[in-house]
């Protein structure tokens, strides 16, 4: 199971405007192949299927701990994106055409697929597909994907944050960069203690430090490239035998955290009538309101 904690990863700014473009950039991140979407499912389905847990205890931990991560990671990217649609319509009458900048927008499934939130697909409108799964079972394959799956998706990051100068995704994308970077060092350690071949002589790949990302700097030095996470669970510390000694980047020693990451409020969207969202009127909100209370 999976406790669900009322909080996203980081805060993220609130833009005084929209940005329809960033948006439809940033959905990449979501639901394209190398997109959180991907890493989630991923390691779930690893985790999920994961033989002999008892005897390599130290992997699945690493790889259960790493998904409990991911869903975070997918909930901070759909905010970004929802916090990008801000503002890009106005409330009126249908014969007003409130609606009117989604007829031009690069991606219009934000005005009429999901009321100008995050859509599970990538930056071009294709939804995400189950056979960016790879869970072949065995385990040094499954390491060795996942490395590469964290590359492919910091280089994906690495292109959006360069496609964009808006707050709001660069702050999003310079946190991801740092985590992501620390699961690619996740993944290689565990290839060397499970093979003896130090993948981690290849790293930093790309070959671009976090640390040219001005926007990744806070959590650079927040050191938050050098620690997992238990989650608060006991059963999870064992990846402390895998997640030890230094970072192969910085040379700094490697933590592993007993509990989880701070978090900050998830931010509270108003409603949007020209969308008909969430479709309940001052009226209606009283009504509910009495039944409630009547039933408590």
């Amino acid at each position: 199971m999976i406790k669900r904690v009322n909080k996203i990863a980081i805060e993220l700014p609130r833009p005084e405007h929209g940005d329809m473009n960033a948006a439809a950039a940033v959905q990449e991140l979501m639901g394209g192949k190398f997109g959180e979407m991907s890493t989630l499912n991923n390691y779930m389905f690893q985790s999920f299927n994961f033989r002999d847990k008892k005897k390599f205890k130290p992997f699945y931990d690493l790889i259960a701990s790493i998904t409990a991560e991911e869903f975070g990671h997918v909930e901070l990217v759909a905010n970004a994106i929802n916090l990008l649609s801000f503002g890009n319509t106005f409330p009126g009458d249908p014969d007003m055409t409130p609606l009117q900048n989604g007829k031009d927008a690069r991606y219009s499934l934000h005005f009429t697929t999901t009321a100008q939130t995050a859509y599970p697909g990538d930056s071009m409108g294709r939804p995400w597909n189950g056979e960016y799964v790879t869970n072949s079972g065995n385990l040094v394959s499954d390491l060795l994907h996942n490395y590469l799956l964290e590359i492919g998706a910091r280089t994906h990051k690495m292109r959006v944050y360069e496609m964009t100068d808006n707050p709001v995704a660069r702050t999003m994308i310079g946190y991801l960069l740092v985590r992501g970077g620390t699961h690619i060092i996740a993944y290689a350690k565990a290839i060397e203690v499970a093979t003896g071949v130090n993948v981690g002589k290849m790293l930093p790949v790309p070959s671009l430090d976090n640390n040219k990302f001005d926007y990744a700097k806070p959590f650079m030095e927040k050191g938050l490239y050098n620690v997992l996470y238990t989650w608060g669970e006991p059963e999870y510390r064992d990846i402390s035998k895998i997640w030890k000694g230094k970072n192969p980047e910085t040379g700094d020693e490697l933590r592993v955290i007993d509990g989880m990451p701070e978090g900050a409020p998830v931010p509270d969207f108003e409603p949007l009538p020209e969308e008909f969202a969430p479709g309940i009127d001052r009226d209606d909100y009283e009504r509910i309101l009495k039944r409630l209370m009547e039933n408590m």
